[in-house]
């Protein structure tokens, strides 16, 4: 060993001794004052960032920055809602689709009406419902003589407070319903025009019931100094295209849905008519009959499938019907966003978690009246790490470079950050988080949270590497320097 570099630990030895400090100490200090003068240099001027660091192996703090500061969390309240989930509704939870009837079966007829029972599964498809209707024909049933009632929560809340409106028509923000199919969300596409034709909209198979009418141009030489597509929401299911878009390009819409209700219903009944003979009509059902016996079902994955989905790819709908899901299960009632946020609130602080301050509004992250602070999420991360019941979740969070929403990011999909980083991510206009874990070989794992809030729209445009990866790569830099204790065993060998 170079006798300086031993002449320098021996110094730290004595100094630390001298202070009373363990080696441990002397290190996260040092840790903490590298940090504190990379976050200086690279800390945005014009946002506010709030910063935590732990070691996992002895739950030391290493680096903090305004970690009780209320931040909007974005969808790293996907975390919470992950949690609170496998908490509260267990591992074996599943939604159930159900299909009913009390009415005799008679030579392959169903003397009456049949009822549809829908449970808010975010991942049912027309596919599925028409593999419970084909059930039926194994069955030896073929004919329904009465009607298709369908039945789910009334009066809902379709969307949490403080969604913004200008999401929507768009289908992250697609409604949260009992009744749900394909996401509530349909695809189509907005074509410039040709010399036979103006420009125009069309819509992918499946899209029962859904109307859109446009009035909107391509601007194919971007001359406009002004030019935006808007889609304007009409109300049972219907829109209209206006303004401009610049470029000559077709390009893809996806929308969603504004009235589930009735999307179920013209769904349902385009598929039937194909299916089998409905005599009567698909109408919204009051309650299921007393005397009616389950007929069919579909199931959907269970809960840990779900929530690998939620965490990997940041799906709001899949968040945010559990989130309703939970109300439900834990008052034993009605599932909203209302009482879905005094559950998780209660659930997650009997598990420990102190959520002082904070405000809960939805599962998704979605709303801009959630409130978190970086402790906060710092301890249910925690309890994913430690808690046995929840540590499956580790598995579901992106890896940088490798899956999820860090498989692409930039700074994310090279070293020294790729492979290392394990995180949810939470991204919304103004806002940039990432909370999760590094992990580096013969180390133990590092706890971080890194929230940005009020970042301007323009950082985004100028494709830089966003202030969350170069601080995790300073710290994944420091993290990785020699440690003092391996040298000390050398010199002492030496």
């Amino acid at each position: 060993m170079d006798m300086l570099l031993r002449t320098t630990l021996c110094t730290g030895l004595i100094l630390a001794a001298s202070h009373n400090l363990t080696y441990a100490e002397q290190t996260q200090s040092d840790l903490a004052q590298s940090l504190s003068q990379a976050v200086s240099e690279l800390s945005p001027r014009y946002s506010q960032v709030a910063l935590l660091a732990m070691d996992m192996a002895n739950r030391q703090v290493i680096y903090s920055q305004q970690a009780e500061t209320l931040f909007i969390p974005a969808s790293t309240q996907k975390l919470l809602t992950a949690v609170s989930a496998m908490a509260q509704l267990g591992a074996d939870f599943r939604y159930v689709t159900e299909l009913w009837s009390d009415a005799p079966i008679r030579k392959g007829h169903i003397a009456g009406s049949v009822y549809l029972r829908f449970s808010g599964d975010p991942t049912l498809t027309q596919a599925d419902l028409k593999a419970i209707f084909a059930s039926l024909v194994k069955q030896g049933i073929n004919r329904i003589d009465g009607h298709l009632y369908l039945i789910g929560d009334k009066q809902e809340q379709l969307q949490a407070p403080g969604w913004v409106w200008d999401d929507l028509g768009i289908c992250f923000a697609a409604p949260v319903s009992s009744y749900i199919i394909n996401q509530n969300c349909i695809y189509g596409q907005f074509s410039p025009s040709t010399a036979n034709k103006p420009s125009q909209v069309s819509l992918r198979t499946g899209s029962y019931g859904i109307k859109i009418s446009s009035d909107a141009v391509f601007d194919q030489k971007a001359i406009r100094e002004f030019c935006q597509l808007d889609l304007m929401r009409l109300g049972q299911n219907s829109y209209h295209l206006r303004g401009c878009y610049p470029g000559a390009e077709a390009i893809p819409l996806a929308i969603a849905v504004t009235d589930p209700l009735k999307f179920a219903q013209d769904t349902l009944t385009f598929q039937l008519k194909g299916e089998m003979l409905l005599a009567g009509k698909v109408q919204l059902g009051a309650s299921l009959p007393k005397k009616a016996k389950l007929i069919a079902s579909h199931s959907s994955a269970p809960l840990p499938v779900l929530l690998d989905t939620m965490l990997l790819k940041s799906d709001n709908l899949i968040a945010d019907s559990l989130f309703k899901q939970l109300g439900k299960s834990y008052f034993n009632t009605q599932g909203s966003f209302t009482n879905g946020a005094v559950a998780m609130n209660r659930i997650l602080t009997d598990l420990g978690i102190d959520l002082t301050n904070a405000k809960i509004v939805d599962g998704s992250g979605l709303s801009r009246y959630n409130l978190l602070n970086a402790k906060q999420l710092a301890a249910v991360l925690t309890l994913m790490h430690q808690d046995s019941r929840f540590s499956p979740l580790m598995a579901s969070l992106p890896q940088a470079g490798v899956s999820g929403t860090l498989k692409y990011r930039l700074g994310y999909n090279k070293p020294p950050l790729k492979q290392q980083v394990f995180a949810k991510t939470g991204s919304m206009q103004g806002v940039s988080n990432l909370a999760g874990f590094i992990r580096l070989p013969q180390r133990s794992d590092t706890l971080f949270v890194v929230l940005e809030n009020g970042m301007s729209p323009d950082v985004k445009k100028q494709h830089k590497m966003s202030f969350n990866a170069e601080f995790l790569q300073h710290l994944i830099s420091i993290l990785q320097l020699p440690s003092p204790t391996t040298e000390v065993v050398n010199i002492a060998i030496n």
